[in-house]
């Protein structure tokens, strides 16, 4: 056990990371030694960030705790402090279920737990993080919040409404994380195209990016999870006329039935759906498109279920997760439907739709054997330098394989790559 120093464990998505960043940040700047995700925590502290957001992570967060809370037990640790958004949501039943964690915090008020150490929250430091992630990339959290209300998510009983950051404080962020060597930006919020909406009265997502995109140093822009209702099109020249804002948009579209998109409460039509898509590939040429569906929520019949898999064999997608629906308490769907779908039934529509897209992924990368492509190296694994396209976000998307053959490569610099050979999902190239 080293004195004076935290390990910090997150989990869950990249917009807790932010939140563990600046966390580090702090304790860093009030003499802390702090390792993140350490596969040997040996910290007298350790901070574990939760994840609460759909069944499997509530899980793992839990076991995560209780981990952590022998470690504590058998002498290998001091104290221990839970922060999140599981703690957020059930901060008095884990109170109670879990006495050995010395507090436990919400998504918001991780603040004070400076205080509880005797320390002080430097103000001065408000916008600044300690990057976890390569030198070369971070994400850029722009809002907190969600003000849709989809039947199945708990996010908006979490995190709250919306609430955009000033467009000058983001600036100014991506300012400084460029000095410090930053050259790609993961833009997250947990609905990006409803930026602006509060503090400046209509959607500002086009006019921020386009401002990011002037600053000196930003190479690509990337941008994740936005909403197809109301989707602010200006956005489409933005991406088409600045080279540094990828070609690329994670957009949640759940499903394609008209049935299921009333259930799910989302607010958007198939014919809708199938317009903007269109319009999309239309206004952006070569864009790449990720998204995310569901299966199995209330009402999903045999129907419902055949347009999903029609959709797929439409659309393409380039890059598609998909999810099981898991009842999340408070949620309307909780409420006012029955989960009555067997466990069975979705798991079976939901690896029948994975199957189908591995097929797709696999054409895809197929069709770009042969051709030229500007990729970043995050790092190297055995023989190989690992690198990505603008196609492609860290951890979640295909990668370029680059076998080592004596020529040294820079970590975070980018390189001209030809595609040699391609598997489902990953590329293996070499050097133009």
């Amino acid at each position: 056990m080293k004195r004076n120093s935290v390990d910090i464990i997150t989990l869950g998505c990249s917009k807790n990371l932010v939140d563990s960043e600046k966390l580090i940040k702090q304790l860093e700047a009030n003499g802390y030694k702090v390792t993140h995700d350490s596969d040997n925590p040996q910290g007298e502290i350790a901070v574990i960030n939760t994840c609460g957001f759909i069944g499997d992570a509530k899980e793992e967060s839990i076991n995560m705790i209780l981990e952590f809370c022998q470690a504590k037990e058998e002498g290998k640790l001091k104290k221990l402090y839970v922060m999140g958004c599981l703690s957020e949501r059930y901060l008095k039943e884990l109170a109670v279920e879990i006495p050995q964690v010395d507090k436990f915090y919400g998504k918001f008020n991780w603040k004070e737990l400076l205080e509880d150490l005797g320390k002080t929250y430097k103000k001065e430091l408000a916008v600044e993080r300690t990057i976890t992630t390569p030198k070369h990339y971070a994400y850029l959290k722009i809002s907190e919040g969600c003000d849709r209300k989809c039947s199945y998510c708990a996010i908006p009983i979490i995190t709250g409404n919306h609430i955009s950051r000033p467009m000058e404080e983001i600036l100014d962020e991506v300012r400084e994380l460029v000095s410090e060597g930053v050259k790609e930006f993961q833009v997250i919020a947990q609905e990006l195209t409803y930026y602006g909406v509060d503090i400046y009265k209509t959607q500002k997502l086009p006019e921020l990016i386009e401002k990011m995109a002037q600053i000196e140093g930003v190479e690509w822009i990337r941008l994740h999870y936005a909403y197809p209702s109301h989707f602010p099109l200006d956005l489409l020249r933005v991406m088409r006329e600045n080279d540094n804002v990828c070609k690329y948009l994670d957009i949640a579209l759940q499903h394609i039935s008209d049935n299921m998109l009333t259930k799910m409460r989302r607010h958007v039509t198939k014919k809708e759906t199938y317009e903007l898509i269109e319009n999309l590939r239309k206004e952006v040429p070569g864009i790449h498109i990720r998204t995310t569906l569901m299966v199995g929520h209330p009402g999903e019949g045999e129907l419902d279920f055949e347009e999903l898999k029609e959709f797929i064999r439409k659309v393409r997608f380039d890059r598609m997760g998909a999810f099981a629906y898991s009842e999340e308490e408070g949620t309307f769907a909780a409420k006012e439907y029955e989960d009555a779908i067997p466990h069975e039934v979705k798991q079976k529509r939901l690896d029948e739709i994975m199957d189908m897209q591995q097929t797709i992924s696999a054409e895809l990368s197929e069709a770009k054997v042969g051709k030229t492509f500007k990729v970043i190296i995050d790092r190297i694994e055995g023989e190989y330098y690992i690198g990505r396209t603008e196609f492609d976000s860290p951890e979640v998307d295909p990668e370029v394989l680059i076998k080592m053959n004596g020529e040294e490569l820079n970590i975070g610099d980018f390189y001209n790559v030809e595609i040699t050979d391609s598997e489902d999902y990953d590329l293996y190239g070499v050097i133009k």
